[in-house]
C-alpha cells in the first residue's frame, strides 16, 4: 500500500484589483483656492467648517471639537483624514496623516472637504411610473391577495378580529 502525500492548503484572503489602494487625493494640499467657499469657511470659521465635513462625512457633528483637548496630534482629524483615506482607497501612510494634521491643520481639513464635495453624489429616486388609465376601460380591481390591510402594531398585534 503505497502512502499518499498530504497536501495541505491553507485559506488565504483574496485581494481583487478593487482592494489596492490606488486612488490619490483629487486636489493637492495647498489647492485650499480651488473651492473658495471652502477656503473661506475654513479661513473665517473652521470650527463650523470642520464640523461640517464630519457631518458631511457620517460622522458626529462635533467630532472636531475632541481636537481643543489634545494638545499634540490633533487625534479627531487624524482619525477622520485616515478612515476617509481607506474608504476611498486612497494611497498615503498614518505617518503621513498624522504629519499633515498636525502641521498643517486647516490645509488637511479643506483638502478632506473638496474630497467629500467631490464623491458626494446626488441621490437618485427611481420611480415606478403609474399605469395610464384610460377612460374607455374600467379600471381593474385588485388581486385578492393584494388587498391593502392595516399592519399589525407592536410586539405582539392581536389576533384577527
Amino acid at each position: 500500500m503505497a502512502v499518499q502525500p498530504v497536501v495541505s492548503v491553507q485559506p488565504s484572503m483574496f485581494r481583487s484589483p478593487a482592494d489596492i489602494k490606488s486612488e490619490v487625493w483629487s486636489s493637492s494640499i495647498f489647492d485650499c483656492c480651488d473651492d473658495m467657499n471652502i477656503c473661506c469657511l475654513g479661513f473665517w470659521c473652521p470650527c463650523c467648517q470642520r464640523c461640517q465635513t464630519s457631518t458631511d462625512f457620517g460622522e458626529c457633528f462635533c467630532l472636531p471639537l475632541l481636537d481643543i483637548f489634545i494638545y499634540w496630534v490633533p487625534v479627531a482629524s487624524l482619525a477622520l483624514r485616515s478612515t476617509m483615506r481607506e474608504r476611498y482607497r486612497i494611497r498615503g501612510t498614518m505617518c503621513n496623516d498624522c504629519l499633515l494634521v498636525t502641521c498643517c491643520t486647516p490645509c488637511a481639513w479643506c483638502q478632506m472637504a473638496r474630497e467629500l464635495k467631490l464623491r458626494q453624489r446626488p441621490l437618485l429616486l427611481v420611480n415606478v411610473p403609474s399605469p395610464v388609465q384610460n377612460n374607455m376601460h374600467p379600471p381593474q380591481a385588485p388581486h385578492p391577495s393584494m388587498s391593502l390591510q392595516p399592519m399589525p402594531v407592536g410586539l405582539y398585534p392581536s389576533a384577527p378580529q
